[in-house]
C-alpha cells in the first residue's frame, strides 16, 4: 500500500479528531530513522513525542519484549502478581530524587499516572483543590485535560470539566506574565501562586500543586532556576503536596536523569511515562511512601497496569540509559543542537529565543521580534517543509510557534547533520531572512 492509499483509508476509518503529523505511514523504524511503507526514509526529531530516548526498537528492548512475551503477556496484576512490576517499582523508588523510603504505582498513559497523582494526593491530604499553570500539559482524560491549559485542539468542545483545579501563570522568561525581567523581577511569578490563595482559592483547600519542570506542550519552557524551590517552600507552608510531571521530560532528554534534579529539589510525587516504556505502554506514579500509602486498598490500579511486557521493556530501557550514560548524551547533543540554532538565529530574526536543557531544546518564532507577535504559520510551514525533504519535526507552544527537538538520544552522527541540514534548508525555503 501507498501512503495515499493508506491516507484514503484513515479517512473513512478514523475519526478526525486524531491528530496526525503527516500523510506518512511508518513500515519499520531503526535507531533515528523511520521508513514509510514507500520505503522512503525520515531522520526523527520527533521521537514518537519523546518516547523513544533509548531509540527505535533498541535491540535490548526487542529482546526484553521478545522473551517476556513467550512467558507471560498479561494476567492482571490485581489477580496474579509477577516480579517485572516488583522490580521496575524498586528501580524508580531507588531512581527518583530523594533518598526517602517511596513506593510506586504503575499504570498506562502518562494522563493516568496524573490522574493517579491527584487521587493519591487528595487521600493523602483530605483536600480537593489542585493548581496547575497555564503553560502545562497533563493529557487528554477528563481530569488531565482540566489540568491542561491550552483550549484548542485538547479542550474545546470537551466541558464540563473536573471541579476544583485552579490556574496560576506558569515562569516564562520569554513572555513574562508579569512584565518583568529576569533576575530583577524578584520571582513575582511564583509569589503568584502565593497571591491566588487569597483571591482564587483558600490554601487549606489545596491537595497539591502540579507542574512539568519544563514546560513540554506549553513550549519547551524552562522556569529560572530559583523557580521551584520557592514554589516548594509556598507548598509547605500550606501543607501543599508538590506534583512533578516528569512524563515528557525524564529519562535523560534534559541531560538528567530526571530534569527537577537540575532544580536540586525533592518532589512529594513524581509522574513519569513516555521514554520509560521505550515504545511500549506504561506509566508511573512515585512519591513518598507514606503518601503513596493513602489511598484504600483497591483505590489504585488498573487491568492493564503494569503489564508484564512493558515491564520488561522499562527494565530494558532503564540498564541501557544507566550502561550507556544517556544523561551525558543528551548534554552532549543539546550542545550541538543549541550550536545549530543559534546559527540560525544569526541568520533569520523570526527566532525571537532558544531554550531548553539537554538535547529537550526549542526555537520560538515570531514575526516581531520586539513585539514577539508569535509566528505560528512559519512554524507550521517549517514542519511541513522538513517532512518534505525527510525529517520528521514537531511545533508546539500555546500559539504553536515552537520548533521542538526531540529526537533519540542514541541519534548517530550522521543522522543528526542530516537532519538539521534539512531544517537549514527549510529555514531557507520558508523564511525570508
Amino acid at each position: 500500500m501507498t501512503n495515499e492509499e493508506l491516507q484514503k483509508r484513515r479517512e473513512q476509518a478514523v475519526p478526525r479528531g486524531v491528530s496526525n503529523a503527516g500523510p506518512i505511514f511508518a513500515a519499520f523504524a531503526k535507531g533515528a530513522t523511520v521508513t514509510d511503507v514507500e520505503g522512503r526514509e525520515f531522520i526523527d526529531f520527533a521521537g514518537g513525542i519523546g518516547v523513544n530516548n533509548v531509540g527505535h526498537c533498541h535491540p535490548k528492548v526487542v529482546a526484553a519484549v521478545q522473551e517476556q512475551a513467550g512467558k507471560l503477556l498479561h494476567s492482571c496484576y490485581h489477580v496474579v502478581q509477577y516480579e517485572g512490576y516488583v522490580a521496575l517499582a524498586e528501580k524508580l523508588n531507588r531512581l527518583t530524587p530523594g533518598d526517602h523510603a517511596k513506593k510506586t504505582v504503575l499504570v498506562n498513559s502518562g494522563a493516568e499516572a496524573v490522574e493517579n497523582a491527584v487521587k493519591i494526593a487528595r487521600s493523602a491530604t483530605g483536600r480537593q483543590a489542585i493548581v496547575a499553570s497555564g503553560s502545562g500539559f497533563h493529557g487528554r482524560t477528563l481530569l488531565a485535560s482540566t489540568l491542561t491549559a491550552k483550549i484548542m485542539p485538547y479542550k474545546a468542545g470537551f466541558g464540563p470539566y473536573a471541579p476544583e483545579v485552579y490556574r496560576v501563570p506558569y515562569a516564562y522568561c520569554y513572555r513574562c506574565p508579569v512584565g518583568r525581567s529576569y533576575p530583577g523581577c524578584n520571582l513575582e511569578c511564583a509569589e503568584l501562586l502565593k497571591k491566588r490563595f487569597v483571591d482564587l482559592v483558600n490554601p487549606e483547600s489545596v491537595a497539591a500543586v502540579i507542574l512539568e519542570p519544563v514546560a513540554g506542550e506549553g513550549g519547551f519552557v524552562v522556569p529560572p532556576k530559583e523557580y521551584f524551590p520557592r514554589i516548594k517552600e509556598i507548598c509547605e507552608e500550606f501543607g501543599i503536596l508538590l506534583i512533578i510531571d516528569e512524563v515528557q521530560t525524564g529519562f535523560c532528554r534534559t541531560g538528567t536523569l530526571f530534569a527537577i534534579e537540575q532544580w536540586d529539589l525533592i518532589p512529594d510525587l513524581l509522574t513519569s511515562a513516555k521514554s520509560l516504556g521505550g515504545g511500549t505502554v506504561i506509566s508511573a506514579c512515585t512519591g513518598r511512601a507514606e503518601i503513596m500509602d493513602a489511598p484504600q486498598v483497591g483505590g489504585l490500579g488498573g487491568t492493564y497496569g503494569g503489564n508484564p511486557v512493558s515491564c520488561a521493556a522499562a527494565l530494558a530501557v532503564i540498564d541501557v540509559i544507566e550502561a550507556d550514560d544517556l544523561a551525558a548524551t543528551s548534554r552532549a547533543l543539546g550542545a550541538k543542537i543549541r550550536t545549530a540554532f543559534e546559527d540560525l538565529a544569526k541568520k533569520y530574526d523570526c527566532i525571537g529565543d532558544i531554550r531548553g536543557l539537554g538535547s529537550m531544546l526549542a526555537m520560538e518564532l515570531v514575526h516581531d521580534k520586539a513585539a514577539k507577535t508569535p509566528a505560528p504559520d512559519l512554524a507550521k510551514g517549517l514542519v511541513a517543509e522538513c517532512r518534505k525533504n525527510g525529517l520528521i519535526i514537531l511545533a508546539c507552544g500555546n500559539a504553536g510557534n515552537v520548533i521542538r527537538t526531540l529526537m533519540p538520544l542514541t541519534i548517530s552522527e550522521a543522522e543528526l547533520a542530516k537532519g538539521l541540514s534539512i531544517l537549514e534548508a527549510a529555514f531557507a525555503k520558508v523564511v525570508k531572512g
